[in-house]
């Protein structure tokens, strides 16, 4: 039987891990209302049940704090759209590496901007790339402006970087599957995972 799919509720909801409730209903009563199977504009069944899976957990004080146990682990877990073979080592996944470093820093400046940076150890978790791949990377993007670096040695991104994203996002398939992965808290959906099973069968 497959293990259920780590969902980041707090991305889900965009909202900080350290939140307070009345700012998680508010934004749950928001969501709710524009998702909902109802709405004629704006319905998602999915993101409304999503969303209403996540309401029920961080709005229970016990159910969040059991939550909050694996929320680090599952937030740094390796995420499967690493494994496509767009990512693939070499100069030809290189630029792809580019831009799914920036759209990880991009979703983290979102939704926690009391801690926007990430490491580079969790950029090797995440990515499941070893630090020496990551090197190269992480220089060119600083050196662009898109990448800085805090004194607790974490990267975040900068406002070119956030310019650079949603300027080639419409005309980036790989980009846009990675931003939605995360709008919808989750790093390992079933789509990722068999997409990255036949990009390795090929």
């Amino acid at each position: 039987m497959e293990e259920k799919a780590f969902v980041d509720y707090y991305e889900l909801m965009q909202i900080s891990p350290n939140a307070e409730i009345e700012t998680i209903q508010r934004v749950y009563r928001m969501l709710a209302a524009r998702y909902h199977p109802d709405n004629p504009e704006t319905a998602d069944a999915d993101r409304f049940m999503l969303l209403n899976e996540a309401y029920g957990v961080l709005s229970d004080p016990d159910a969040r704090a059991s939550y909050d146990l694996t929320y680090q682990t599952g937030r740094t877990s390796p995420m499967e759209i690493f494994n496509l073979k767009e990512f693939a080592i070499g100069i030809s996944g290189e630029n792809h590496r580019r831009m799914g470093l920036l759209c990880l820093l991009y979703n983290r400046r979102r939704t926690d901007p009391d801690k926007p940076g990430m490491s580079l150890l969790e950029f090797e978790k995440v990515m499941s790339f070893p630090r020496e791949h990551l090197i190269f990377t992480i220089w060119y993007l600083q050196s662009k402006g898109m990448l800085k670096q805090g004194e607790q040695s974490d990267f975040a991104i900068s406002a070119e970087g956030v310019d650079y994203i949603e300027q080639h996002l419409p005309s980036n398939q790989i980009l846009y599957k990675l931003l939605k992965s995360a709008e919808m808290g989750s790093a390992h959906s079933a789509d990722m995972r068999e997409e990255a099973r036949e990009d390795r069968n090929r």
